[in-house]
């Protein structure tokens, strides 16, 4: 009965932490090439809309209007209003757009060609221009770049490759490779520490994260790392500037770690494969796509207790929403 009664004020609680703004949560359907639309109200898939093949991540434009779905295997980007779902516009030649990102200062748009190994760098020119965005540079890679991250000076973008097992820096104020290093096995998600001395690295071919000490230009040094669970893959930070989540793929847990005090403090059940994630604005209720699962997983995070699933398309990957807490 106590089971039961907490579980029933978890899903109170995650409605109400949308419920107040209404944003759509968007989850990313790669195997159907689809996004399904989930009400917040009602916790069911309102709606599901089209797009390239393998849409894989998300990432919003500088406008906060325009929400960038990134569909590799069809070499476009979806761009969706977040506020209403409705499909604004598809801009194609965009090879192989598997990880996306905007460096800070806007001026540059990176994407990592997963199948082609190779990152690209693009100008800018606004959502509503007839091309929104300019190759400026092609730059091999090692074997399947996986995951991008740009430093808030956005000097560096900081790349995993999964199949090569390296981390790689650009130098975008050249537009070079800064560094190249050996890493541990299948690297993926990586996540730079607010202070920007440390990056971390979710290694899904073990069981762990490595973090290293950066030094501006120089290759960096090995710090560490950090048994979480296996298959370590994906980085999503709380907003406390505090503590990020890790979620174990293949252990169907989420380690809470704290970059501070350099510890595991904390962690969550999350069946089905979990993968990217999202964190309400309530900075309480935690959203993952359970890739192998067709669902996504809400969480209480104070009860550490599955809420509620949402029956989603085959191998979700990204979840957004407009309704989130800051991801540093």
């Amino acid at each position: 009965m106590r089971w039961t009664m907490g579980l029933a004020a978890g899903v109170i609680a995650a409605f109400q932490a949308v419920a107040a703004t209404g944003s759509p949560v968007f989850v990313l359907n790669s195997l159907d090439a689809s996004v399904s639309v989930i009400d917040p109200a009602t916790w069911s898939e309102r709606e599901r809309i089209a797009t390239g093949k393998e849409p894989h991540h998300l990432y919003l434009a500088p406008d906060d209007k325009h929400l960038i779905v990134a569909n590799a295997r069809s070499d476009s980007l979806t761009f969706i209003d977040p506020r209403t779902a409705q499909v604004l516009r598809t801009v194609s030649g965009i090879v192989d757009p598997y990880h996306l990102r905007f460096s800070p200062d806007m001026k540059w748009f990176i994407t990592a060609a997963n199948r082609l190994d190779h990152v690209d760098l693009y100008r800018w020119h606004g959502a509503q221009a007839p091309q929104p965005l300019e190759l400026v540079k092609r730059i091999p890679s090692g074997k399947t770049p996986s995951h991008l991250w740009i430093d808030d000076q956005s000097r560096y973008a900081y790349v995993s490759m999964q199949d090569s097992d390296e981390l790689m820096a650009i130098d975008l104020s050249t537009q070079a490779v800064a560094w190249k290093v050996p890493i541990g096995k299948t690297p993926a998600d990586v996540y730079l520490t607010p202070d920007q001395r440390h990056l971390m690295v979710g290694l899904t071919g073990d069981r762990m994260v490595q973090v290293w000490a950066l030094n501006g230009g120089q290759p960096p040094k090995f710090a560490g790392r950090f048994f979480t669970g296996q298959g370590a893959h994906s980085f999503r930070a709380v907003g406390d500037g505090r503590h990020v989540l890790v979620s174990n793929r293949a252990g169907n847990t989420i380690s809470r770690l704290d970059f501070i005090d350099w510890k595991i403090v904390a962690e969550y059940p999350a069946p089905g494969g979990p993968d990217d994630m999202e964190v309400l604005g309530d900075g309480n209720t935690l959203l993952v796509t359970s890739r192998w699962a067709r669902k996504l997983t809400v969480i209480d995070m104070a009860q550490r207790k599955v809420v509620r699933q949402v029956n989603v398309g085959r191998s979700p990957h990204g979840v957004w929403t407009l309704d989130h807490v800051s991801r540093r």
